[in-house]
């Protein structure tokens, strides 16, 4: 029940300001003082409001206050309100009866006295409480008469009446078209005629029930089927009350019947729509849960409570039993922006989609979110996946395709640098060529454009002989032809290798022997083509005249090699990158300096292959460079250890000594046969072997080499593998099958030099292999070879894998 309002009472007069007297009564009394200065304000004021008391004001005019009365009193909302006209003279002789004629109730004269005029508001204001009371009463008895007639009506209810005694029903005229009774007979029906209408299997229960009751004066409850009119059975609930009424107080049963048929069916489907969710929920792979947002002290959401949650929702976020728990509770240290998130879902009722991380469960989530209920219960449905393993694979196809727009670069790059390379040494072989053709006879300048061609023919093979190497590394397929060796060996080899370059650019090498022997179990010509590379890559990125200074010395069980410049120096942020394939330093192409920008990571690969590390500084551009290898020293030989044992000599081109060994052992005047599908490959090696002293005969393809093989009988071929229609191979093969060839040996020349190439050779037949382009050195160890060499033996069955 709500306290009474606060009573307002009018006082109209012309004075700015009320008597001083009544306001503090009216203060005291607490009632609302409401001014109005004239009648037709006061008029309006009661039309749209009530007023417990009219208080009239003398201001000088008595016909004008007796007017001002009857004006009030004749207003239709005001016709009841007492009216007491206030402060008039106090002389006899002052006209108050037209002021009660007029319709004052009281009359009061100046002045006012506190103690009357506090009576008598206090018994007006008193008055107008209990009529607002009993009127709001009456308003509630009415309104609750029919909001239960509109209930009972909303809701088909039947009401009835039994008199047990008479054993008879009263019911309205819902009750009689529930169970089927004649509207003559609604007010006074004998019982059975409503209990024949209530379906057999719940007439026993029904009669307990109503039995039960009557004995105990308890209250009726039962749920029971009635028969349809229109066939079928409707579900009711049937409820009364045991009364004694009447003169003889002979007990009756008050109560209602509503029809439950709707109720029963809703429940129906609505537990099957339940079943239907609750299967939904708990089998759907997406981890759903329905939340409670939880506010703090200023409003602002800080927490939420996890009301429902399916199986599949500890599986995406690792959280067991969740629900009841907050997410405090469950992951304390989740981040603020999911609890912001659903917070103002819960405030505007706007579903989002996001995907965002949770880093303190680490895992990615793509969430759904949408507010369900009404506002104010601040709840919020969520479904998410897992995708912590797609984004990752996501993460990794970018950084895939960023690797892989990477190396098309580099590959782009590198091929520009190649064909720039490999144009620089045909250059002066097509002019030499042209010079020779055009002018023969001067034989000095035709010499020297001999020496030109050579050393561009020496640079081609150089570039082909990296791609190689970078090849096998890559692939796994370099063995080292470990020995002991001395590390001043390695050092006085690079630098004989690297002198060309260093002296053409006209620089200062300052070599730096170490003062001990430093004994490596290394491959000599692998080392010495990794100190020759550090030496030509401080050549070209030193301009001319530059110093260039090889130093190495013991550190500990190490050898420490150094290179370092006055040259063009590399930034700092691009110090590792140098090592990387197809790269090369500088600022900018600019600064190319030659070559294909694959030496440094030959250098790396092979000093990695030896168990060593190398690294490069600088203190940047233009400030020079320095890159150190460190080798493991080896340790001393075993007793009765061979210390030379595995030296290898190489036949390739540049191979030193290996090269020139094997020319006094030459057999002049064999029989060779050269066969090869380019036939200027073909015609230039048999116009060399025919120089050579050796009868020649050249065939383009496998059919016509075997042709003319058993008229021309060679005792040696030359045979390239990858020729159309029947391939060396075959060319092989077929020979070794005819037992008129047993004793010819045969020499594949192929571009092809990887292990497995040399495998499958020796197994098509092959007594040697050699790689093109083949130095003379290498073809005539193939000329004094009589079978394919012993892997242990001193031929290196591919003379040109290591020649640099």
């Amino acid at each position: 029940m709500t306290a009474p309002e606060q009573s307002s009472v009018l006082y109209v007069c012309a004075h700015p300001a009320p008597d001083p007297v009544l306001e503090q009564v009216a203060a005291e009394v607490g009632a609302a003082l409401v001014h109005a200065r004239s009648a037709a304000a006061a008029l309006d004021q009661v039309r749209h409001r009530d007023f417990a008391l009219v208080l009239v004001g003398y201001a000088g005019d008595a016909q004008a206050l007796g007017a001002t009365i009857r004006q009030l009193r004749a207003t239709r909302r005001s016709i009841h309100t007492p009216v007491v006209a206030l402060g008039v003279p106090a002389e006899p002789s002052f006209p108050s009866e037209p002021l009660y004629e007029a319709g004052a109730i009281a009359v009061l004269a100046e002045p006012l006295s506190p103690a009357i005029l506090r009576a008598k508001l206090r018994f007006y204001l008193d008055a107008f409480q209990a009529a607002a009371e009993q009127r709001r009463a009456e308003a509630a008895l009415i309104d609750a008469r029919a909001r239960l007639e509109s209930v009972i009506a909303a809701a088909e209810l039947a009401v009835w009446t039994w008199n047990v005694a008479a054993d008879q029903v009263a019911g309205d005229a819902r009750m009689g078209e529930l169970f089927g009774i004649p509207e003559a007979l609604r007010a006074c029906a004998p019982a059975d005629l409503y209990f024949g209408a209530i379906h057999p299997d719940d007439l026993p229960k029904v009669r307990l029930q109503l039995d039960s009751a009557l004995a105990q004066g308890t209250p009726y409850d039962a749920t029971f089927r009635v028969r349809r009119r229109e066939g079928g059975w409707r579900w009711v609930i049937g409820r009364g009350n045991v009364v004694f009424s009447g003169e003889d107080g002979a007990p009756r049963m008050r109560g209602v019947i509503i029809d439950a048929s709707r109720q029963f069916e809703a429940e129906q489907q609505l537990r099957l729509s339940e079943e239907r969710y609750r299967t939904l929920f708990d089998s759907i792979d997406e981890g759903v849960c329905v939340i409670e947002m939880v506010y703090d002290h200023a409003g602002q959401p800080c927490d939420y409570r996890i009301l429902e949650a399916n199986p599949a929702f500890s599986k995406h976020t690792g959280l067991a039993n969740p629900v009841g728990r907050t997410i405090r509770q469950l992951a304390p240290h989740l981040e603020a922006h999911w609890i912001e998130l659903y917070g103002r879902v819960a405030a505007t009722g706007t579903a989002v989609r996001q995907i965002n991380e949770a880093r303190s469960l680490g895992r990615w989530f793509d969430v759904y979110a949408a507010r369900i209920g009404p506002p104010e219960q601040h709840r919020v449905a969520v479904v998410f996946n897992d995708i912590t393993e797609r984004r990752g694979g996501e993460q990794a196809l970018r950084a895939m395709a960023a690797d892989l727009e990477e190396a098309n670069r580099i590959k782009t790059e590198f091929l520009a640098t190649l064909a720039h390379e490999l144009r620089n040494p045909l250059a002066p072989l097509r002019s030499g060529l042209q010079f020779i053709r055009r002018d023969g006879g001067d034989r000095a300048a035709i010499e020297r454009i001999h020496d030109i061609m050579e050393r561009q023919l020496g640079h081609l093979v150089h570039l082909v002989d990296d791609l190689l190497d970078v090849a096998r590394i890559t692939r796994g397929q370099v063995a080292l032809k470990r020995e002991r060796i001395d590390l001043a060996t390695v050092l006085a080899a690079a630098v004989e290798t690297s002198m060309p370059l260093l002296e053409g650019a006209r620089h200062h090498l300052d070599l730096r022997l170490p003062q001990e022997t430093l004994v490596l179990d290394a491959d000599l010509t692998r080392l010495t083509q990794v100190v020759s590379n550090l030496l030509n890559n401080a050549a070209r990125y030193t301009p001319r005249g530059g110093s260039i200074v090889l130093a190495a010395e013991r550190d500990g069980q190490h050898a420490v090699i150094a290179v370092s410049d006055n040259g063009i120096g590399i930034a700092p942020e691009r110090l590792e990158e140098v090592f990387t394939m197809f790269t090369q330093i500088g600022e900018g192409r600019r600064h190319a300096a030659g070559g294909l920008g694959i030496g440094l990571s030959l250098v790396r690969s092979l000093v990695e292959l030896h168990g060593g590390s190398v690294a490069a500084a600088s203190a940047g551009t233009n400030a020079g460079s320095v890159f150190t290898v460190r080798l493991p020293l080896a340790g001393a030989p075993e007793a009765g250890g061979d210390a030379g044992a595995g030296v290898s000599v190489d036949t390739g081109a540049g191979a030193g000594a290996g090269a020139d060994a094997g020319a006094t052992m030459q057999r002049p005047g064999i029989r060779v046969m050269v066969v090869d599908d380019n036939r200027d490959a073909a015609e230039t090696l048999s116009a060399l072997l025919a120089q050579l002293g050796h009868e020649t005969l050249v065939a383009n393809d496998g059919h016509q080499a075997l042709r003319m093989m058993g008229g021309f009988r060679p005792e040696l071929v030359f045979l390239d593998l990858g020729m159309p229609g029947m391939s060396g191979y075959e060319v092989a093969e077929a020979v070794r099958r005819a037992p008129q060839h047993a004793a010819v040996r045969l020499v594949a020349l192929t571009g092809w030099g990887g292990e497995a190439d040399r495998a499958r050779s020796a197994r098509a037949g092959f007594d040697a292999h050699l790689t093109k382009p083949a130095s003379i050195a290498a073809i005539e160890a193939a000329l004094e070879t009589e079978r394919m060499p012993d892997p242990d033996s001193d031929i290196d069955p591919d003379p040109d894998s290591h020649s640099h």
